[in-house]
């Protein structure tokens, strides 16, 4: 079984399309710093924010369930209380993700073990920011 520290490296070293959920507009918000950060390292980002139509020139959806499978969506970052990540996890394993990223103070725990038991690296209460600022970070 993989350790959170092998799920770190795997999702940054090999997933490429990330669908940012509760992705904000406001350039302050950290869901849009760590969006912006994931683009500026390559990544394409899908943001999922019902309120807006586009972030970061991006066409925004309302839903993890509205995005087209042909997007390939690959880990799904979760900007969410705790309280509602779980249902994200869920849509995550649903759509066929290979990964889930619960933010910085995002935990749910039973959530984790329901993406791993569907066989996604899962990541929770970590900030890709932090992680890629580490040392040891993947390149």
């Amino acid at each position: 079984m993989s350790t959170m520290d092998d799920d770190v490296d795997a999702i940054l070293d090999g997933m490429r399309v990330w669908a940012v959920v509760g992705c904000s507009p406001d350039p302050s918000r950290d869901s849009h710093r760590i969006a912006s950060l994931l683009q500026d390292r390559g990544c394409r980002v899908i943001p999922v924010n019902p309120a807006v139509d586009e972030v970061l020139g991006e066409r925004c959806y309302p839903a993890l369930t509205d995005i087209p499978a042909s997007e390939g969506v690959e880990v799904v970052d979760v900007f969410r209380r705790s309280a509602s990540a779980g249902a994200h996890v869920d849509e995550a394993i649903a759509i066929g993700a290979r990964g889930v990223w619960l933010q910085l103070g995002v935990i749910d725990s039973a959530a984790i073990e329901r993406a791993r038991a569907a066989g996604l690296r899962a990541v929770m209460d970590r900030c890709p920011a932090i992680e890629l600022a580490r040392p040891d970070a993947a390149a």
